[in-house]
């Protein structure tokens, strides 16, 4: 399939890559929640206020998604770096980390 035709610009138009893209966008928000919420937990962890029972099934739960992003990151091609967002805080970069 040929680029489209966009004046100066041209979008390609590829299925494969298209797909992947799509892929990479929504991996890169299930990481982005995946993420916040393994925080979250950590913090609720160490402040005591899970019971043993409810740790345990708070890490079973991550660490299962975790292993389903890997097999979904494999089967469209993708690395971890390709899924993870990497933010940066201020205007000039500045005490932002890389």
């Amino acid at each position: 399939m040929s680029p489209l035709d966009l004046g100066s610009k041209s979008l390609d138009l590829e299925p494969e890559r298209i797909e992947q893209g799509l892929a990479r966008l929504v991996l890169s928000v299930i990481e982005l929640v995946r993420e916040v919420l393994e925080r979250q937990a950590v913090r609720r962890v160490e402040a005591g206020g899970l019971s043993e029972e409810e740790v345990e099934r708070l890490g079973l739960a991550l660490l299962r998604l975790q292993e389903r992003m890997t097999v979904l990151r494999e089967a469209f091609d993708l690395d971890q770096d390709d899924v993870t967002l990497k933010l940066r805080l201020g205007g000039d970069g500045a005490g932002s980390r890389p």
